[in-house]
């Protein structure tokens, strides 16, 4: 169900999902949380889409803003979704014009779920300090992707000299499941150090980067990165031990091999993962992620980019 309202107000947009709750049980009231959308001028279909599947797993009320960037008198046109359209969530998406979208804490105050968290995400721009943004004040968790970026490797720069507890960004989430295989790897005899490590991924992706940024902080050894045009995101981890070599390889994106000394070639299942997993991913928890925030403050100053 979708109900269109132009040129309205939050007053009129909380008392049509009142009456819809009254008159069709179209709203439940088990949410979890809110999640706040700042789409900007883009599209926010795609992050709608995510935000939808998400809510499945974390049934919450989300908040899209998408900016007007035709400049136009103060207006406030707004859409409800429900049911079919929305997955587990209720969908308001606020399109804000002229002097409000000046004052979007304000705008979705009204529309915010009482007592219930609040998690903002930036799907495209990334606020030059997320903590300080409008949005992210008043959150608890605030998510970027600075895959999106045009300087991907920039933006984490960027990033860590602004970090503040509960930011993350999606770039992190994406390699999770890289991290986990190397992490369990490692905790396999022998327990030698590592000598050196080597991540070879896509020339600007920044899970490339945080890839690296995160081995040179746990292992505290030489890392170097290899960039490579047109690879699926990271393709190739490679650690140097006294024993032999452990290489995760992924060069086509889908499948990966891990081989080790001494042990036969381990096929595993390892998709590039898609933005509704990672979103998802991020929901479960609304505590800082601190090992995020020491690979980003620290672990970047430890890698060449």
């Amino acid at each position: 169900m979708i109900i269109n309202l132009p040129d309205t107000t939050t007053r009129d947009i909380n008392k049509r999902l009142l009456k819809e709750r009254d008159e069709g049980g179209a709203v439940a009231l088990g949410r979890v949380l809110t999640l706040l959308i700042d789409a900007g001028t883009h599209d926010p279909e795609d992050a709608i889409d995510a935000a939808n599947d998400a809510s499945r797993e974390h049934p919450c009320r989300v908040i899209v803003l998408a900016k007007d960037s035709h400049d136009r008198t103060s207006s406030l046109d707004a859409q409800i979704r429900l049911g079919g359209d929305a997955g587990a969530s209720e969908v308001i998406v606020l399109r804000p014009s002229g002097a409000i979208d000046r004052h979007l804490d304000t705008l979705v105050m009204p529309l915010l779920l009482p007592d219930a968290p609040i998690v903002t995400w930036w799907p495209y721009e990334i606020p030059d300090v997320p903590s300080e943004h409008p949005l992210g004040r008043m959150a608890q968790r605030r998510i970027t992707d600075s895959t999106q970026c045009r300087k991907p490797s920039a933006e984490l720069r960027k990033l860590s000299k602004v970090y503040a507890d509960g930011d993350t960004d999606l770039a992190w989430t994406r390699a999770t499941l890289w991290r986990g295989l190397i992490a369990a790897t490692l905790d396999q005899p022998p327990y030698e150090p590592v000598r050196k490590a080597v991540v070879t991924g896509e020339s600007t992706h920044p899970s490339v980067d945080l890839m690296a940024a995160w081995l040179a902080e746990s292992l505290r050894c030489p890392v170097e990165i290899e960039r490579l045009a047109d690879a699926p995101a990271i393709t190739q981890v490679r650690l140097e031990r006294a024993s032999g070599d452990i290489v995760l390889d992924r060069p086509d994106g889908k499948t990966a091999a891990l081989r080790q000394p001494d042990q036969p070639e381990h096929r595993i299942a390892l998709p590039i993962r898609q933005l509704r997993e990672c979103l998802a991913e991020e929901l479960r928890r609304l505590d800082p992620d601190e090992v995020y925030g020491d690979v980003l403050q620290k672990g970047l100053a430890r890698i060449d980019t």
